[in-house]
């Protein structure tokens, strides 16, 4: 004697299924805000990386240009 599942519970599996979709699709939603949130701090991170690297390039191009004119100077005193 086979034992058939009545309209109740068809109902009860498709309310356990709907929880668990549910459950499912609030977990997914988590991660990917987590990742968002990871993705915008990288790129804040490469941003901050730029900006250093331009001011350090800046930098170092002031301090060759003050060297160069040392050297210029040097130079034209002592042909003088």
């Amino acid at each position: 004697m086979a034992i058939t599942a009545g309209p109740s519970a068809r109902a009860e599996q498709t309310n356990e299924l709907s929880f668990q979709n549910r459950t499912l699709e609030m977990h997914l939603l988590q991660e990917n805000l987590a990742r968002a949130h990871m993705q915008e701090r990288l790129h804040e991170a490469e941003d901050q990386r730029l900006a250093l690297t331009a001011q350090r390039v800046a930098r170092l191009r002031r301090k060759a240009e003050r060297a160069s004119l040392r050297a210029r100077k040097a130079l034209a005193s002592a042909v003088l």
